[in-house]
């Protein structure tokens, strides 16, 4: 659009439009359309904002007429905390003066973008800066020059989480550590690492780092001088290439947490135990020089222990192994109930509508939680937060829904609808129409903010713009017409999960891919699995005595009807198949399916 000569003015007084003069005034022309382009920089000007957050259908056309970078004027806003930008296609790199436009910067959420193969010019020097989120790029490498920051000064010398998960990395940057000697938390999950640098575990080089994680990468060797590592807590190298542990990462004072699956070690008794033998185990056996027998404290000396010890020696000396020994005690068991089987299948019907709106839904039934004792319950809750956070992206890419099987009346709708046409009861709130349920939270967020002077957008803020702009809202609504859930906001009270829930109805819903929606239905049920095997083995106190509790709960299951329970001892999870089929009745998903459940870990076995 051509402005003329006094446009000129804009600037000035933003206020003030005027489509009067004469003149080319091309440069004026050119900043006026770059504001008309990013509406959100103005607001974040105007009302002096700490926290923006630039994402959406638009922002790719955008970045790719900024030249596949950041606006300018964007590194012109110095009071800004908190910067996301995600999911552009077209964002190629940051663009220069972010390190000099933005000093007081303390989160930088750049995922799901095309960064890459480095970044140029490199991001520090970012003095305040403390999370650092580049997940989901293009990056191949971060050399001096195109890499995060100076190492003489520290160019990050705050940060304490670094994401740089699902890129294309073949090695780190050797002064990683000096250039963030205060980081916390590494994600390298899914490159293509071979090796650590020897810089990363030098002693004193990162004294504060509690979680590594890198799976999923190329790794061939581990040093011994992880042990380091004196706060580490959480060590993830899962489906690498490893061949060897270390027997010094037992000295790692503070370590509570590893993953070694998916490794194919030559020491066939400790790759058993990585599948499924709790960490302290593979501890203490590394601790023994892998011999099997633990050096130092005992477990105790009562005669029960002594007992355990003697019955595993028999079942060796009788030829079992000490691999069954591993198999049988860490083996989880899942049950799939085929559409054949089940007489009572539950169905969803999805309506056109949510095509434009949230057009992948995936649902299943799962029977057998024990959620009764002591913090069961607590722990499942805690597992679809931590899903939520991580692989839903903070509920940007999925959302999950788990709801009570009992109050749950079949067949079900997932629709959309006006936001003014209907009503739902979210968890701990009177019923309320969804159009001002939004609002209200809207509200509620942007007060919560400004009282505790937030740095980092709250969580509700993170999910609550997936719904702007959209004339429909996705709503999954039962045999009574009531909606017991609306993603990604709130499920409802009405099928709220309860201690004395055994039996579950699970969804999980995306605008992004039916695949996202399996994956990660996939990894919750495996969870929920875990967590029931947990609880059973580790009773705790419960309100009900155990006959009570299993009857409750749904543990008594015949084992003849459970191929393979009556092997191990264990009764299995239970997973019904649930179909979504079109208004004509035709199917459109049906989970799990054969290639659905599908775990490469031996820990898990799964009856169909």
């Amino acid at each position: 659009m051509a402005l003329s000569g006094p446009d000129r003015k804009l600037r000035r007084m933003p206020r003030k439009r005027t489509g009067r003069g004469c003149g080319s005034g091309g440069a004026m022309a050119a900043a006026a359309a770059v504001s008309e382009a990013w509406p959100e920089l103005d607001l974040a000007e105007r009302e002096r904002r700490r926290e923006l957050l630039l994402t959406g259908p638009g922002l790719e056309e955008r970045v790719r007429a900024a030249g596949g970078r950041l606006p300018p004027r964007l590194f012109t806003l110095p009071l800004l905390h908190y910067l996301e930008v995600s999911g552009c296609g077209s964002l190629r790199e940051p663009g220069p003066g972010l390190a000099q436009g933005l000093p007081q910067l303390h989160s930088l959420v750049l995922r799901r973008n095309a960064l890459g193969p480095g970044l140029s010019p490199e991001l520090g020097p970012l003095p305040a800066l403390r999370v650092l989120d580049l997940s989901g790029n293009a990056l191949e490498a971060l050399p001096p020059g195109q890499g995060l920051g100076p190492a003489e000064p520290p160019g990050l010398p705050q940060l304490q989480s670094l994401n740089l998960s699902g890129n294309r990395l073949r090695e780190l940057p050797a002064d990683l550590a000096r250039c963030a000697p205060r980081l916390q938390t590494l994600n390298l999950t899914g490159n293509r690492l071979d090796a650590f640098p020897a810089a990363l575990f030098l002693p004193g080089a990162l004294p504060l780092l509690s979680e590594l994680a890198a799976a999923d990468n190329c790794l061939r060797e581990l040093s011994p001088d992880i042990a380091h590592l004196a706060s580490l807590k959480t060590l993830d190298l899962s489906n690498n290439q490893l061949s060897e542990i270390p027997a010094e990462l037992a000295d790692c004072p503070k370590l509570k947490d590893i993953n070694f699956r998916g490794n194919r070690l030559r020491d066939k008794r400790l790759e058993k135990m990585v599948s499924g033998c709790q960490t302290r185990s593979i501890l203490e056996y590394l601790r023994a020089g892998g011999r099997g027998r633990c050096r130092g404290k005992a477990e105790g000396p009562d005669k029960e222990e002594g007992r355990r010890k003697r019955r595993e020696r028999k079942k060796r000396e009788s030829g079992e192994g000490a691999d069954a020994v591993v198999d049988e005690a860490s083996r989880l068991l899942l049950r799939v109930l085929h559409v054949s089987e089940n007489p009572s299948l539950l169905t969803v019907r999805a309506s056109p509508e949510v095509r434009d709106v949230r057009p992948f839904f995936v649902g299943a039934v799962v029977r057998g939680m024990d959620l009764r004792p002591g913090n069961a319950l607590k722990r499942f809750l805690s597992c679809q937060t931590k899903l939520h956070e991580d692989l839903c992206e903070k509920r940007t890419v999925a959302t999950i829904a788990t709801h009570d099987l009992g109050a749950v009346r079949g067949p079900l709708l997932y629709a959309a609808r006006p936001p003014q046409d209907f009503k739902i009861i979210p968890l701990g709130r009177r019923e309320v129409k969804a159009k001002d349920l939004v609002r209200q939270l809207q509200l509620e967020a942007e007060e919560h903010r400004k009282q505790k002077k937030r740095q980092n957008v709250s969580g509700l803020h993170r999910y609550l713009h997936l719904l702007d702009g959209k004339e429909h809202y996705p709503c999954l609504v039962d045999a009574d017409g009531d909606v017991i859930s609306f993603p990604p906001i709130t499920n409802s009270e009405k099928t709220k999960i309860k201690k004395t829930t055994s039996d579950l109805f699970l969804e999980v819903t995306s605008a992004a891919s039916l695949q996202i929606c399996k994956d990660i239905m996939d990894a919750l049920i495996l969870k929920m699995a875990e967590i029931n095997k947990y609880t059973l083995e580790n009773r705790e106190e419960s309100s009900l005595s155990d006959p009570e509790s299993d009857a409750v709960c749904g543990h008594g299951l015949d084992p003849k009807a459970t191929p393979g329970a009556e092997v191990t001892g264990s009764t299995p999870l239970v997973v019904e198949q649930v179909r979504v089929v079109d208004e004509e009745g035709h199917l459109k998903v049906v989970y799990p399916s054969k290639m659905d459940l599908d775990f490469a870990a031996a820990h898990v076995t799964v009856l169909r």
